[in-house]
């Protein structure tokens, strides 16, 4: 009697197991996709659709779900849609694209927001930054200062909105800088600006005094002397081995112009400068060259390019490799940890490897570690 109940017990509990790990390999991971289908930015919504698309393909999980809603780039619309999420049961999702979309997720803790934006000044709570953020740029532009042993730098700031977003970023990566400038971008003011940070006047006039003191001496290579005199602009050097710009675009191009107009040459001094997602118009402008920044890993970038033409017979921008790597980054949690309480997991110190580079996260944070590279005679060269 007592063998026929120990074989039922055993039967019993067996039989439980089983039911139970047939129910776990059925249960099904839902993420929440919260992008623009409306509106003017409908175009890049549905481009980053298409990617989180390609990223469910290449995982091939049928268990692996991902939910779209509108935000229409509307922070009323964008909270509406996240109440939706939750009511689903949704604990995760990727995006909003926009920062000005984050608004009002506070009201619906019950999520963790992945948004694709860079900012990360006043986010809510619930909301985690994974776009590529300043903190993430200068950690890898410190490296590269520490690895040639730079001595001296200063940071140009435009008077732009996100001039606060810098120098927080400043403090958190731990970068040494002897000064930091705020400067106008308006042309005349910018000029102004730039010839004070670099003392041109008085180099200027130390030529202008060397010229006159030669022309007045007796000494026997004086036309030697003036003659190589004529050929420079100013004498004395800037208290300065390398400038940080955190500009992009014309500005960026308007104070490298501005910095060689007071005779400090990019070929002398190091100009460094923030994510320029490969701006091929850098390329050109050969006089203002070499210029240094941090990007995503573009081999990375150039093969999902080419993957994601032929799938879908479009050229993908960076957010949607961003969007592709998320999935790939909740898929890759999810399977350590279970998504419900989504927010302990981004708590945990963790890193993950994504076609974008490599994805640090630890207390509610990403950051990435990106590459450095080089724009000189024309070509795009990668230093590490």
């Amino acid at each position: 009697m007592y063998k026929i109940f120990k074989i039922l017990f055993f039967l019993f509990f067996g039989l439980v197991y089983f039911y139970q790990l047939n129910l776990f390999a059925e249960e099904k991971i839902r993420i929440g996709l919260l992008v623009p289908m409306t509106g003017k930015d409908k175009d890049l919504g549905q481009e980053i659709v298409k990617s989180t698309r390609f990223a469910l393909k290449d995982i091939n999980n049928k268990n692996f779900e991902i939910h779209l809603k509108d935000t229409n780039s509307n922070p009323n619309q964008t909270v509406k849609s996240a109440i939706e999420f939750k009511e689903m049961g949704v604990t995760i999702v990727i995006g909003p694209v926009f920062y000005k979309s984050l608004e009002y997720l506070d009201e619906v803790q019950e999520i963790t927001f992945l948004s694709l934006t860079n900012k990360n000044l006043d986010l809510p709570k619930n909301v985690i930054s994974a776009g590529v953020n300043a903190t993430s740029q200068l950690n890898t532009i410190k490296k590269f200062i520490e690895i040639n042993e730079i001595k001296k730098t200063i940071f140009l700031i435009p008077d732009f909105d996100y001039e606060n977003e810098v120098r927080k970023a400043i403090k958190q990566s731990k970068i040494k800088t002897s000064q930091q400038y705020v400067y106008n971008t308006e042309p005349t003011k910018l000029t102004a600006q730039i010839e004070k940070i670099t003392n041109y006047k008085t180099r200027k006039q130390n030529l202008k005094d060397e010229i006159k003191r030669v022309e007045n001496s007796d000494l026997i290579d004086k036309d030697k002397q003036l003659e190589k005199l004529k050929k420079i602009y100013t004498i004395g050097n800037v208290n300065f081995d390398s400038v940080i710009i955190s500009d992009f675009d014309e500005s960026l191009k308007s104070v490298i112009t501005s910095l060689l107009y007071t005779d400090v040459s990019p070929k002398k001094k190091h100009i460094i400068t923030f994510n320029q997602w490969f701006d091929e118009s850098l390329l050109k402008e050969k006089s203002i060259q070499p210029i240094y920044y941090p990007s995503i890993n573009k081999k990375n970038l150039d093969n999902f390019r080419i993957e994601f033409q032929k799938e879908f017979n479009i050229s993908p921008n960076y957010l949607s490799l961003l969007s592709y790597d998320l999935v790939g980054l909740i898929y890759y949690l999810s399977i350590k940890d279970k998504l419900e309480n989504a927010n302990t997991l981004f708590r945990k110190k963790n890193s993950f490897k994504g076609k974008i580079g490599v994805f640090d996260i630890e207390n509610n944070k990403i950051n990435h570690r990106l590459n450095f590279y080089k724009v000189e005679n024309g070509r795009l060269k990668e230093i590490f």
